[in-house]
């Protein structure tokens, strides 16, 4: 006797594969037909029930399971879970604490005090500003001329979104289904990841070191066919390696023969101490580029822009009609204000070099203190520690907070680190260096190695 769940599963089922039972069970979840907590019927009686193999429904399954639209339960068997998600983990535990610091080391955002002076834009702007259409070209006039000013290669095609986070999701949410391969960095940067969970991509970790994304590992990641790979081409965060000329070409040669997208994340756009570089400069139908200017003018303005094939920028043009429409037109204007103007221009231009001060400053104190960092550019430092959480807490007790490295990695294994916002470190730079030192070396065992 066909059961209740199998029946509903069986009257949407459209494709017989994995990925047909798969839309099939999401489609119920997605009407209510299938609540939380409603328990599946055993592989090989479900298989049965639709006329499936077992192998079909496993494979289904674990496309579902990777979507957190399923869980194992044991001997109970499989449940349903869409709609209790964890959301955004590696990023809250990379960012979790519940005390102040006097020394906050944790976040991987701006100082502040080295943005550039947005109340004056906003001012200037008001002043020819109209309140415009609906019907209004969504990017303002002259800002893409701005941007190619010193776009990395000659991109035929812009959109302007509500941030960087927003033009991953928009991507991978575009892009991808349940059970796509993707390539991604290793260490990473956690939300990407809880987003690529949430979208039930499975995800390989290739390494960086100190050109980008290693070359071999590269390869024996394509042979899995991926639809996509995530990299970040400069000031990485957190590693803060920026990849050179000479890598980006030889990973264009391995990805130009493949139809994978290249998404690049810049995320530390204008305060980068080192110049733009994409992949697109070699395979510019391949690949997408995305500058955040949260870190160079302000969070709040909550714009980056991106660049792509055509085809695909016009895509997520029109599937943005169906939600938010356009980036704020307004926020725009002051973007363009910021980007054109001498004193704005310099206020920048002091950002990049204070931040490079400080991160120079601080590698070279650690440097005397025996610990030997990796990297040369970005708001970041991927400190190496014997043990994370004493390593954590110890800092902690000196009042620095700092974030633990195991959220940034993309696989298990590896040695231990911490990322250090080391943008933030606005002076007493031997005391912290003392600090970060002690913490590389503590173990929650037998203190200070």
């Amino acid at each position: 006797m066909v059961t209740n769940s199998s029946d509903v599963i069986a009257g949407r089922l459209v494709e017989r594969t994995s990925r047909g039972l798969a839309a099939a069970v999401s489609a119920a979840v997605g009407d209510g037909s299938l609540a939380d907590g409603t328990r599946l019927p055993p592989i090989r009686r479900l298989a049965n029930d639709l006329e499936l193999s077992p192998s079909t429904v496993s494979a289904a399954w674990r496309l579902l399971a990777a979507a957190r639209v399923i869980r194992a339960d044991g001997r109970r068997g499989t449940v349903i879970t869409a709609h209790a998600q964890p959301g955004p983990v590696r990023y809250r535990r990379a960012l979790e604490r519940s005390i102040s610091f006097s020394v906050d080391l944790s976040t991987g955002v701006a100082d502040p005090a080295l943005l550039p002076d947005l109340v004056s834009a906003l001012r200037r702007v008001r002043q020819g500003w109209s309140a415009g259409s609906y019907l209004d070209d969504p990017i303002v006039p002259g800002l893409i001329e701005r941007l190619r000013e010193d776009w990395p290669y000659d991109a035929k095609a812009f959109v302007v979104v509500d941030g960087a986070m927003d033009a991953l999701d928009q991507l991978a949410t575009h892009h991808l289904r349940a059970g796509d391969v993707v390539v991604v960095e290793n260490p990473g940067f956690p939300p990407l990841f809880d987003l690529l969970d949430a979208v039930g991509a499975r995800m390989i970790g290739v390494d960086v070191d100190d050109d980008g994304l290693v070359v071999d590992q590269l390869a024996d990641a394509l042979a899995r066919h991926p639809r996509m790979a995530f990299i970040q081409p400069r000031a990485h965060n957190p590693f803060g390696t920026t990849m050179t000329v000479s890598r980006a070409r030889r990973l264009a040669a391995l990805l130009g023969s493949t139809s994978c997208l290249v998404v690049e994340d810049d995320s530390a756009g204008a305060v980068a101490s080192t110049p733009p570089i994409s992949l697109g400069r070699w395979l510019p139908e391949q690949t997408v580029y995305v500058r955040s200017f949260s870190k160079s003018h302000g969070p709040d303005l909550r714009l980056a822009a991106m660049s792509g094939p055509a085809a695909l920028m016009e895509e997520l043009r029109e599937r943005r009609l169906l939600g938010q429409g356009w980036s704020s037109r307004l926020l725009q204007a002051v973007l363009l204000e910021l980007l054109s103007r001498d004193e704005s221009r310099r206020q920048v231009e002091t950002a990049r070099a204070t931040y490079a001060h400080r991160r120079g400053t601080l590698v070279a104190e650690l440097a005397r203190r025996g610990v030997v960092t990796r990297g040369r550019d970005g708001l970041n430092l991927w400190l190496p520690v014997h043990d994370e959480s004493a390593a954590v807490l110890y800092l902690a007790s000196r009042g620095i907070g700092a974030a633990a490295g195991s959220p940034f990695m993309s696989r298990p294994g590896g040695s231990a680190h911490l990322r250090i916002t080391v943008g933030m470190v606005a002076g007493d730079f031997e005391r912290v260096a003392d600090d970060l030192a002690h913490a590389s070396r503590v173990s929650s065992s037998f203190g200070p190695r």
